[in-house]
């Protein structure tokens, strides 16, 4: 598997993780809620056009209809921030959720028709009936070997809330860990507004690529 096809697949995968029919209980086990949304998922994308081709005005509306819910998005953020997100003010926080948001639906955008081509295996669930935190460890099925692929889900506070995904690993690297090192050399090169307005240029030219890319 090239390199070039693990990353576009790592985002399809990712994206279709989340796209799923809401409405089930909020006590569903961990590993069985991450083997229903992939599931519900892929049959989405299976079935719709638009995602497929990477119509980024579709993506959002799915990832804010489908995704949000299932996110713990201000832990994922503020852990790839790192330490400067102690240090950011709430519109900084609020700007910094909103343009990492951006950049990873912007990165959907482009690997969706490669979900249409995979299958997976949820593996059985180590953890403990009162544990609050934990990883379930999937199997996807593409072009050339299977690869691992984990999720961390945190129990949320409250009655009947259910559990929320803030990390996950393929074939050994966390995803927020892996963004945390690049905003770490933004912050310290230009502080907290240097690393929003670097990815709000970067989201900027992602989606001039995406427009491109959907043209011709």
């Amino acid at each position: 598997m090239n390199r070039r096809f693990l990353n576009q697949w790592l985002w399809a995968v990712t994206a279709s993780l989340f796209m799923s029919v809401s409405g089930h209980a909020a006590d569903e086990a961990p590993d069985a809620l991450i083997g229903r949304l992939t599931r519900e998922s892929l049959d989405i994308i299976q079935a719709d056009k638009a995602l497929q081709a990477g119509d980024v005005s579709r993506i959002i509306e799915v990832v804010d209809e489908k995704i949000m819910p299932h996110l713990n998005f201000q832990r994922m953020t503020a852990s790839a921030v790192g330490p400067g997100w102690r240090q950011a003010t709430p519109e900084q926080r609020k700007r910094l959720e909103a343009e990492f948001k951006t950049l990873l639906v912007l990165t959907y955008a482009g690997a969706m028709s490669q979900a249409k081509n995979l299958s997976f295996s949820v593996k059985p669930l180590r953890a403990a009936p009162d544990d609050k935190e934990v990883i379930v460890r999937t199997l996807i099925i593409g072009r050339g070997d299977p690869v691992q692929l984990d999720y961390r889900l945190e129990k949320t506070p409250g009655v009947g809330a259910g559990w929320k995904v803030y990390n996950l690993n393929v074939l050994g690297v966390w995803l927020v860990e892996t963004y945390r090192s690049q905003f770490a050399q933004e912050i310290n090169a230009k502080g907290i507004d240097g690393l929003i307005a670097t990815l709000t240029e970067r989201n900027k030219a992602n989606a001039t690529a995406n427009a491109k890319s959907a043209k011709g």
